[in-house]
């Protein structure tokens, strides 16, 4: 009987446990395909290119299907305890972001640096984007839902879970109710999915890209030798071992390299660092202004200039701020 309470008691701490683990924060969007297809989108001027992106607050003012499907899927995933970044909000926020505006609207030829999901990205901080693309199927007097739902990494745009399908048809069923049922036999899988490249963030560090390189007319190239730590080397190899000491098991890909420059892949950085003491989420920007820092101590004394290309890949240009 004793052994019986104590593995009763065991089961419950296990499942405790499991219910109070983080999950990831995510955000359901529409794909570019259903906004494009649809209509709801803008052509850019990108250097003499143009490029039509998606215009998510055409979509969701003008798509009362879309707004529906987009609240039906969050719900199913808020039901799982899945934190919750709302698109509409985001919107919002990104507007009241004059600077931001202006570099997503761009005229007359000037260039687009981030296109409008990289901008939400950035913004919402979301670890997850669910991509979501529907369709109303008709059937004679009947409707089905054939869908596609994809979890992209925020970080690396991977795709980390897919579920697609098409519901059983009905001649009274809202899009939302269609939806409902086209994909909860599959939501369970595709949960599983993203919680477990979740965890693996947890275990081994967030994936992202990092890119060092050279000012053109710079007097500084990765070649040139320093004494630190009573060692003489290249700059390259400093910055090689600053990699290999901050990132989660050392773990990172050294793609390419030449005296100019060094490409990091697979650059596994913390979720999380210390600050005055409190926890704090580690991002692309905060780690990469580290190394910043670290090159512009003694020996190096150099200055550089971070440039963030997304939300998973940043450049730190040596030579002037």
């Amino acid at each position: 009987m004793r052994k019986m309470l104590m593995f009763s008691v065991a089961l419950m701490l296990v499942a405790s446990a499991f219910g109070q683990a983080k999950k990831p924060t995510i955000m359901v969007v529409p794909s570019d395909r259903y906004c494009i297809t649809k209509g709801y989108s803008t052509k850019i001027n990108n250097q003499g290119t143009e490029t039509e992106l998606p215009d998510y607050k055409k979509a969701l003012q003008n798509d009362a299907e879309l707004r529906m499907a987009i609240s039906k899927m969050s719900g199913i995933m808020s039901d799982r305890e899945f934190p919750l970044k709302d698109l509409e909000q985001e919107l919002r926020n990104i507007a009241n972001e004059s600077a931001e505006s202006a570099m997503l609207t761009g005229s007359g030829g000037s260039s687009v640096t981030e296109s409008p999901i990289d901008v939400l990205k950035r913004t919402a901080k979301a670890d997850i984007i669910m991509d979501l693309d529907f369709s109303v199927v008709k059937q004679g007097p009947k409707n089905s839902i054939m869908y596609t739902l994809n979890g992209l990494d925020a970080y690396t745009s991977k795709n980390i879970a897919s579920s697609t399908g098409v519901g059983s048809p009905s001649t009274s069923a809202s899009v939302e109710l269609l939806i409902e049922e086209a994909v909860l036999s599959h939501m369970d899988e595709f949960c599983g999915r993203l919680q477990a490249h979740f965890d693996d963030m947890f275990n081994n560090g967030r994936e992202v890209k990092i890119m060092v390189k050279v000012f053109d007319g710079s007097d500084v190239n990765l070649s040139d030798e320093y004494d630190y730590n009573g060692e003489t080397d290249e700059l390259s190899i400093f910055i090689e071992d600053w990699m290999a000491d901050n990132t989660v098991n050392g773990r990172f890909s050294l793609s390419d390299a030449t005296e100019n420059f060094q490409r990091y892949e697979q650059v596994r950085i913390p979720m999380f660092y210390e600050r005055n003491g409190r926890q704090r989420a580690m991002d692309t920007r905060t780690f990469v202004n580290n190394l910043k820092k670290f090159l512009a101590e003694a020996p190096f004394n150099l200055e550089s200039k971070v440039y963030m290309r997304g939300l998973g890949e940043a450049w730190v240009i040596i030579g002037e701020k």
